[in-house]
């Protein structure tokens, strides 16, 4: 399975599922691929490159071979969809330390303000292609 930029994310968590959503909505090329945190993939991709540390409070992307976390990974993101969310660029004249901080605090309190699932969300039929697992 050969797929240009992945996406890892916390399965469980509604607002990072809602995110996923939101990305494939955005992405008519189907530049991303999905793989939830709690997967395999995920588990052997954090372990291989030595990640445990940062994972369960971040969003992580691979593209071109390189990793993105936090505010960057989102930015990376946006430049790819569809749309106006390519300005979202704009945010690198942010200072990063003032960016992961936001960023980090509402990944600590995601589950409180968004709640959380038992497992993961199974993609429909429709759009498995692109998640891994």
């Amino acid at each position: 399975m050969n797929h240009p930029y992945i996406i890892i994310f916390d399965g469980e968590c509604n607002l990072c599922n809602g995110a996923v959503n939101f990305i494939i909505n955005r992405d008519p090329n189907c530049k991303f691929a999905f793989a939830p945190l709690q997967g395999q993939f995920a588990q052997g991709y954090i372990k291989l490159h030595g990640l445990e540390p940062l994972m369960f409070n971040t969003l992580f992307l691979i593209k071109d071979d390189n990793r993105y976390i936090r505010s960057d990974a989102a930015i990376e993101i946006a430049k790819e969809l569809s749309g106006q969310w390519k300005w979202l660029r704009l945010f690198t004249f942010i200072p990063k330390p003032i960016r992961d901080f936001c960023y980090q605090l509402l990944a600590k309190n995601r589950y409180k303000i968004f709640g959380r699932r038992d497992s993961c969300l199974l993609p429909s039929t429709a759009i498995s292609h692109r998640f891994i697992e």
